[in-house]
C-alpha cells in the first residue's frame, strides 16, 4: 500500500481548526472529501500539526495511504480539483516510505506570526494577520523574546485545554523583526504546546507597547502559572510556514 506525503497550503479563516471536530468543518474534513472524490476511498489523513480555527498553513504536512500506486501530479491535481471552492490546495506530492508518519517522524516545526502595526484598518490583509494600533517596539520584543529560548517548564503560555504530558519543551528559536508596518514573528521547535506560540506573542506585545519589560516577560515564564501570561494573540496572524524531516 502506497504512502504519499503531502504538503498543503490553506487559509483556516472558514474552519473549526485542522482536526475532524462535531462542531464545524475542519481541514482535515476538506482534504478525506477531496481525497474520496479522487479515489472513492474513505481514507484518513494524517496531519503533523493540529492548528486551531482560524490559523493558517503554507507549509502543513500530511500523509494518505492508497490501495494502489498513483502518479504524484495526478494524485496532487485531481485532489485539488475535488478542493474547490474550499481554500486549501495541496501545493507538492511525494511518494515515502511506509513508516513516514507526518507526525511523529517531524524533527522541527516552523510558526510565522505577521502584527500590521499602523492606524489605518486591514483590507487586503484583513484575517490574515492582528492589527496592532499602538506604536510597538520590534527590538524591546526581540530582545525579551530570547529569554524564551532553550528548554522551560511553559505552563504560563499553554492552553489550560492543553494535553500534552509534559509543559516542557525546547523552543530552537524565536524571533520578532519589523518591515515597515509589519512585525514578523518566527518560532522553531520540534512540538509546541496547546495556544503555546500566541500565547507568546500575545506577551510580547505587552512588551512592545511598554507595559512589560524583559524582566517581566522572565517572571512570567518562571511563575508557571497561566494567569501569570498576557492576553492570547488572535490567531488571525498565526502560520504554519514548514515542518521539516531528516
Amino acid at each position: 500500500m502506497p504512502r504519499y506525503k503531502l504538503t498543503i497550503e490553506y487559509d483556516g479563516s472558514p474552519f473549526c481548526g485542522w482536526q475532524s471536530q462535531l462542531n464545524g468543518s475542519s481541514v482535515q474534513d476538506a482534504l478525506e472529501a477531496g481525497v474520496k472524490g479522487f479515489c472513492g476511498q474513505d481514507i484518513r489523513v494524517n496531519g503533523a500539526g493540529r492548528t486551531d480555527a482560524g490559523v493558517h498553513a503554507l507549509g502543513q504536512v500530511a500523509h494518505i495511504d492508497l490501495e494502489q500506486a498513483v502518479r504524484t501530479d495526478v494524485l496532487r491535481d485531481a485532489v485539488n480539483a475535488h478542493l474547490r471552492p474550499h481554500p486549501v490546495a495541496i501545493v507538492e506530492v511525494e511518494e515515502v516510505a511506509s513508516d513516514f508518519e507526518a507526525r511523529f517522524s517531524a524533527i522541527r516545526r516552523h510558526y510565522l506570526y505577521r502584527i500590521v502595526n499602523r492606524r489605518a484598518p486591514l483590507t487586503l490583509d484583513r484575517g490574515q494577520a492582528w492589527l496592532v494600533h499602538k506604536p510597538l517596539d520590534a527590538d524591546a520584543m526581540h530582545a525579551a523574546a530570547q529569554s524564551l529560548i532553550g528548554r522551560h517548564d511553559f505552563t504560563t503560555f499553554r492552553s489550560l485545554q492543553c494535553q500534552a504530558k509534559s509543559p516542557e519543551k525546547t523552543l530552537d528559536h524565536l524571533s520578532v523583526a519589523r518591515y515597515g508596518d509589519e512585525i514578523e514573528i518566527t518560532a522553531n521547535a520540534r512540538s509546541f504546546l496547546h495556544n503555546q506560540v500566541r500565547s507568546i506573542v500575545g506577551s510580547l506585545k505587552l512588551v512592545g507597547d511598554g507595559k512589560w519589560t524583559r524582566r517581566d516577560l522572565e517572571r512570567a515564564l518562571k511563575a508557571k502559572d497561566r494567569a501569570a501570561c498576557g492576553p492570547v494573540a488572535p490567531s488571525d496572524g498565526l502560520y504554519l510556514l514548514k515542518v521539516d524531516y531528516e
